[in-house]
């Protein structure tokens, strides 16, 4: 995936800064801001594992549940107007709003 690396169920951003010739990133789609940096790819790609495995480690020190990155739920907000569409083609096809939902974004994003 284009500019996203992964490690254990985590991803992690890519980035490079061309003034002071750097990569970093962060941990993505979590919360706690998780960063680190290199100065090569494959450096960064480690320093991203790390960065992983010293959050899992600080989390179980502290005793707290790590956060788990796209874990299923998601609020939306829609909207009255679209609301209504989406709860008048799900009942049309008789599905629950949630079940159309998700397979109208299955088919869209299929490619990735």
């Amino acid at each position: 995936m284009k500019d996203l690396v992964q490690y254990k169920g985590y991803y992690g951003s890519v980035h490079f800064d061309d003034q002071y010739v750097f990569f970093f990133g962060k941990i993505e789609f979590i919360r706690a801001l998780v960063s680190y940096e290199a100065t090569d790819a494959k450096g960064l790609k480690k320093a991203f594992e790390e960065a992983v495995d010293d959050y899992l480690t600080m989390c179980q020190e502290r005793g707290v549940e790590p956060e788990v990155p796209l874990k299923g739920s998601l609020n939306v907000r829609l909207g009255p107007e679209l609301h209504r569409r989406i709860a008048m083609a799900a009942t049309d096809q008789r599905v629950s709003v949630n079940k159309f939902i998700a397979e109208t974004l299955d088919r869209t994003v299929a490619q990735y």
